[in-house]
């Protein structure tokens, strides 16, 4: 019977490729003069993309063409029309991921007004029932969570009053940054180690490419031989070193990622974008380049099926795989691909690529696809859904859900390998229902994890994730039912004989029985299998 209660399962679905390229290297060999100009250039651009993100979040939802282009001609001014659009576009996409995060901001609160009216409609103790939250524990946290109620709902109507005029707020910057400032000290920095980096951050560098111009850019230019130009301000056209407002820089860079690519798209002037930014870290300079391809061709999901697939589970510290057969079987032994996430945003980066570069080679020597969940964890990661289980909370909030999942499809078009995404509803509690313990010995422990891997695939192969079931058991015979085995329907030869075998069949029988294991005349009986019994009668 139906639970009714359980949410609709959503179909696999294979995941697209990326739309976009960037690649990054050094610039070296910089002069003195060379680190002025750009310092001088990025403080100066810095500041007009400041005035300008401060005019478009002054007209909210006023904005339309006109406005925007009398911002740009105020930026021509002082600037150029090219350093102008760029500066424009920039604004333009701060301002609408604000507006994103902001409805998101909206959504999460209401996810949390709600599980806390649930919750405080609940007695005191009561046990949460399936996923829904349980009342909360003692009278004094239902108390408090009154009054957090009240603070979920002023913040909440605060926030979509902004949301219907429009209003955002953006730091140039970012947020964490700047609150940094008032924590020096657990921060590690000095006051001007801190103000080198907000400054930084600050500076604007970079340029859209023009498709049909000279190596593709006419404000950041980069030559197939890897000389580097910039288009100067007005206000700064007097520090130029080449002709038309140029300044030249003295190093040189190579893209060694891509470079191919690169090179063939700048001398066919197809448009690149660069991006120069300063690592305060390192005192490094640094050039990105970026630029849109098509949408990776996807093959049909019925393809991707073919022959089976590599089944991923997602967690905190490691992905746990299995390779499944074309009927849902799992063969051989689970993998575990562990990362560790604590440590820097560098270090934690490069744990999640070095273990996924371990699984997509792993499915590109077998040709076969990759198969994950379709996870989104907004909804889970409030805190009053979990209550006082911080170390849960804690975990969730952890899991590199997104950063994952981009890489992994975007490293995995790279290999043509394909990834098929499935609806990750109840794969954990249903894989170690059916499969955790029939796939336990005494050699093996199979963890939840691993259980939840096997669910993960049989869903993305269209299998029902519970195993067949075991029949009455009268002679486990076909009489009974279907048996266990997971051969399909459409198998030749599965109801035949058993075929012949070399060697002993049981562990009790001699090497030279069982050669006639298929012929069923063969066997020590008195009569034929298939003749039935002559009774004597007497006359």
């Amino acid at each position: 019977m139906r639970d009714e209660s359980l949410r609709t399962i959503a179909a696999p679905f294979v995941a697209v490729g990326p739309s976009g390229v960037a690649i990054r290297t050094r610039l070296k060999h910089l002069s003195a003069a060379d680190e002025q100009v750009l310092r001088l250039v990025g403080a100066h651009l810095g500041s007009l993309a400041s005035r300008d993100l401060k005019c478009r979040c002054a007209e909210g939802l006023e904005h339309c063409t006109d406005t925007w282009a009398k911002r740009k001609r105020a930026l021509t001014k002082e600037s150029s029309s090219r350093w102008a659009g760029s500066i424009t576009k920039a604004t333009h996409d701060q301002w609408a991921l604000a507006r994103r995060a902001q409805l998101a901001h909206i959504h999460s609160l209401q996810a949390g007004v709600r599980t806390i009216a649930h919750r405080l409609s609940l007695p005191i103790g009561e046990k949460a029932k399936g996923r829904a939250p349980g009342g909360y524990r003692s009278a004094r946290e239902w108390f408090a969570k009154t009054r957090r109620l009240q603070v979920l709902h002023d913040r909440l109507s605060a926030e979509q009053a902004d949301h219907a005029v429009g209003r955002v707020r953006i730091v140039r910057g970012g947020k964490r940054l700047a609150r940094m400032r008032h924590h020096l000290h657990a921060a590690q920095l000095t006051q001007a180690q801190w103000r080198q980096r907000w400054e930084a951050s600050r500076w604007f560098l970079q340029a859209d490419g023009e498709s049909g111009k000279r190596f593709d850019n006419e404000t950041i230019r980069v030559t197939p031989e890897g000389e580097v130009s910039l288009k100067l301000p007005a206000p700064l056209a007097h520090l130029a070193n080449a002709p038309h407002g140029q300044y030249t820089f003295t190093g040189a860079v190579l893209f060694h990622h891509r470079g191919e690519e690169w090179a063939d798209r700048i001398t066919t002037n197809k448009s690149v974008a660069y991006r120069i930014h300063y690592d305060t870290g390192r005192s490094r300079w640094y050039l990105t380049a970026s630029w849109t391809i098509p949408p990776v061709k996807t093959v049909p999901l019925s393809h991707a099926r073919t022959g089976g697939l590599i089944s991923v589970d997602t967690n905190a510290d490691h992905l746990a795989a299995w390779r499944l057969d074309a009927h849902g079987n799992p063969c051989g032994e689970p993998r575990r691909f562990s990362y560790d996430l604590s440590g820097t945003a560098m270090h934690r980066d490069a744990q999640v690529r070095h273990a996924l570069i371990r699984l997509l080679h792993w499915a590109q020597r077998h040709g076969l696809s990759i198969a994950i969940e379709d996870l989104d964890f907004s909804t889970e990661k409030t805190r009053e859904k979990h209550g006082h289980r911080k170390r849960f909370r804690q975990v969730i909030s952890g899991m590199p859900v997104s950063k994952l999942r981009a890489r992994l499809v975007s490293m995995a078009a790279e290999l043509g390998i394909t990834i098929i995404a499935g609806d990750p509803a109840y794969t954990s509690r249903w894989g170690a229902q059916h499969w955790q313990k029939p796939l336990t010995h005494t050699t093996r422990k199979t963890t939840r994890h691993d259980a939840a891997s096997i669910a993960i695939g049989r869903r993305a192969l269209g299998h029902r994730i519970r195993r067949r079931t075991t029949p009455p058991p009268h002679h486990q015979s076909d009489r009974a039912g279907h048996r266990t085995a997971q051969a399909g329907h459409g198998t030749r030869g599965r109801e035949e004989t058993r075929p012949r075998i070399l060697g002993p069949r049981t562990r009790s029988t001699g090497t030279r029985r069982g050669a006639n294991a298929g012929d069923q005349d063969a066997q020590h009986r008195s009569e034929r299998p298939t003749e039935p019994v002559q009774l004597k009668l007497s006359p």
